[in-house]
């Protein structure tokens, strides 16, 4: 008799290890099989976003490409003074003192300050119908503006797509590595203001992040870039005087189509089509011509 209960304890054990074995193997089984469904889901789900970017950019690939230029007259019926007044004034300031590299050496504390109150007012405006409907063409048309502006009511009004020529009002950056990305920072409507004197990463005076009359515009090559790609060129707000951005105008291939936005007369030549109107309602009527079903 014990002997008989010895050998049914011992099958008992090896029952229970053989029972425990299997759960084991079920249970790692089930791992497997539940990581096997969510790496699977997460295959799909990135093989999906994958097929929709290559849709989307096939989609733009097949669109027509328009170039937008705009100026100073492109912001003007936001309530926004222009960059570069004929009468040497930026608002009351004298443009020599605010936005040139001497006045900036002579008194970097006026120009932070200027700066600073340029970007409240800035934050407190809106874009125009003008700017929404520069966005609106991109429902239909590859769109790139190129802007010799320094606000970014472009791109509040929907543009996905912005190379700013002269800087950017809403960034600031180091003095010594103006275009090192290490030294830019983003400003926000809570944080607008920099203290003057406050250094960048390099050591440097944090500058505004803008091209000062008599220094080089860096984006103008990326710009003549995209002119040279474009079906369309439409040209709003600038008087085509102020170079280099107005030589982009050369740029455009032959047999382009050329439209200029401006309420005053002006003499681009035979190629240019000029809507005599302010940007909201030249870009109306230039809508009619470039998305007549709208």
């Amino acid at each position: 008799y014990p002997f008989f209960l010895y050998i049914n304890n011992v099958y008992s054990q090896k029952s229970a290890a053989k029972l425990y074995k299997n759960a084991t193997q079920r249970h790692k089984d089930t791992e497997f099989l539940i990581f096997f469904i969510i790496n699977l889901c997460a295959s799909v789900s990135l093989y999906s976003k994958i097929i929709v970017s290559l849709h989307h950019k096939t989609i733009i690939m097949l669109m027509k490409k328009i170039v937008v230029l705009t100026g100073a007259g492109m912001s003007v019926e936001s309530g926004l003074k222009t960059f570069r007044d004929a009468d040497g004034l930026w608002e009351n300031y004298p443009v020599s003192k605010v936005a040139t590299h001497e006045g900036w050496e002579a008194d970097p504390t006026l120009v932070t300050n200027f700066y600073n109150m340029l970007r409240k007012k800035c934050w407190g405006v809106q874009p125009n119908e003008g700017h929404k409907l520069v966005a609106k063409l991109e429902e239909q048309y590859n769109v790139t503006v190129v802007t010799q502006n320094v606000d970014n009511l472009h791109e509040m009004a929907g543009s996905s797509k912005v190379i700013h020529l002269h800087g950017e009002l809403m960034k600031v950056c180091s003095s010594y590595n103006v275009d090192d990305p290490r030294y830019q920072i983003q400003l926000t409507p809570e944080n607008c203001e920099i203290e003057p004197g406050t250094k960048a990463g390099d050591g440097s005076l944090l500058r505004p992040y803008i091209v000062f009359f008599g220094e080089a515009v860096p984006n103008i090559t990326i710009a003549a870039e995209e002119v040279q790609e474009a079906d369309i060129l439409v040209i709003i707000g600038t008087s085509l005087v102020v170079y280099p951005a107005a030589g982009l105008l050369h740029y455009a291939r032959p047999g382009v189509p050329v439209y200029l936005i401006d309420p005053n007369p002006i003499n681009a030549g035979s190629r240019v089509t000029q809507i005599q109107k302010g940007a909201s309602e030249g870009m109306k009527e230039l809508i009619k011509i470039l998305m007549p079903q709208v």
